[in-house]
């Protein structure tokens, strides 16, 4: 029986899925985004995010435990170098999983696993969020800004009398235009009435 053996056993032994995560680890450090399926990305943001977090901390005693982790020099350079510096004030929360679709051949998950830190789109994507936030927010302040572009508008018309009476004329003939749509909303429920007694009949 399994009780209480929570993590994903990802169909391997002990040993062949310790390996795999530590290469998978070293990928995505190196490469900083990997494409794999989604139980595997799951997995492996459980093993590779305590690393990046003892990678703050760049003590011998850091340095050795995620060496015995990753057994990779290059790696472990890269880590504690420019990894640890982007990621020095995040608290958690390192990787991030894209899903992309389903596989060809067995229809699999598939997914990016990528350093939050180190996808530049996405950054870019956040700042430009902030932006439109903002923009809603002051909605009211772009209702203000209309009316003064108005005003200028307004001007312009008095300065020049004989395109007035144009404008004049387009402001008479568009009630005239919504009048008869308002006759056809009236006359729509009257038609729908006589086809309701029909079906009631």
């Amino acid at each position: 029986m399994r009780h209480g053996k929570k993590f994903n056993h990802l169909g391997r032994t002990a040993d062949h899925r310790r390996a795999m995560l530590a290469n998978m680890a070293i990928s995505l450090i190196m490469h900083k985004r990997i494409t794999t399926t989604l139980a595997k990305a799951k997995a492996l943001k459980k093993y590779v995010e305590p690393l990046i977090t003892r990678s703050k901390d760049d003590s011998t005693n850091s340095r050795r435990v995620v060496f015995s982790y990753l057994q990779n020099k290059e790696a472990l350079k890269e880590l504690f170098g420019p990894v640890a510096q982007k990621v020095g004030d995040r608290p958690g929360g390192y990787t991030r999983i894209i899903k992309l679709g389903f596989r060809g051949g067995d229809a699999a998950d598939i997914c990016f696993i990528e350093l939050v830190d180190f996808d530049e789109n996405m950054l870019k994507t956040a700042k430009s969020e902030k932006k439109t936030r903002r923009s809603r927010r002051s909605s009211g302040k772009s209702a203000e800004a209309a009316p003064a572009v108005e005003v200028p508008a307004a001007e312009e018309v008095a300065e020049a009398p004989a395109a007035e009476v144009p404008a004049a004329e387009e402001v008479a003939e568009a009630p005239a235009v919504e009048a008869p749509a308002a006759e056809e909303v009236a006359e729509a429920p009257a038609a729908e009435a006589p086809a309701e007694e029909a079906k009631a009949e």
